[in-house]
């Protein structure tokens, strides 16, 4: 593919700057379904929901990435990623994510009167994200 055909990506979440680069595709989990962002796209704004962010650099390695969600621009082939939590594959502790699992599943089979029942539901979307990507 040639170089003028890539796009720039930058992901950032509140407490780090995941990726800065040139990629070849962008693969994001929007709340209206998973969707693919390439050279030349249309501009726009989505919301981004719990899943798999995928990427593929100039060079042709790719990337995922677990996100919780966030917000996703594109503009003038730039796209800018401001994620709610991003990790990588390596930095997911499997052995937290499994724990917040049971917790979150716990919780719902307690079903106690002050149950946050979304709460709980969007922490074991998470965990199983993350277990997802890191097995």
């Amino acid at each position: 593919m040639a170089s003028d055909k890539l796009l720039e990506l930058e992901i950032v979440s509140p407490v780090k700057s995941v990726y800065e680069g040139l990629v070849k595709y962008v693969t994001a989990p929007g709340v209206m379904g998973e969707f693919q962002v390439l050279y030349n796209h249309a501009a726009m704004v989505a919301a981004l929901q719990v899943g798999i962010m995928k990427i593929e650099d100039e060079r042709g390695n790719r990337t995922e990435f677990s996100t919780s969600g966030g917000i996703l621009e594109v503009k003038s082939n730039k796209i800018s990623v401001l994620a709610d939590t991003i990790e990588s594959k390596e930095e997911i502790d499997i052995e937290r994510a499994k724990k917040s699992l049971e917790r979150g599943e716990k919780r719902l089979a307690e079903n106690a009167e002050n149950l946050d029942r979304a709460r709980a539901e969007a922490s074991i979307a998470r965990a199983k994200n993350r277990l997802r990507l890191g097995q």
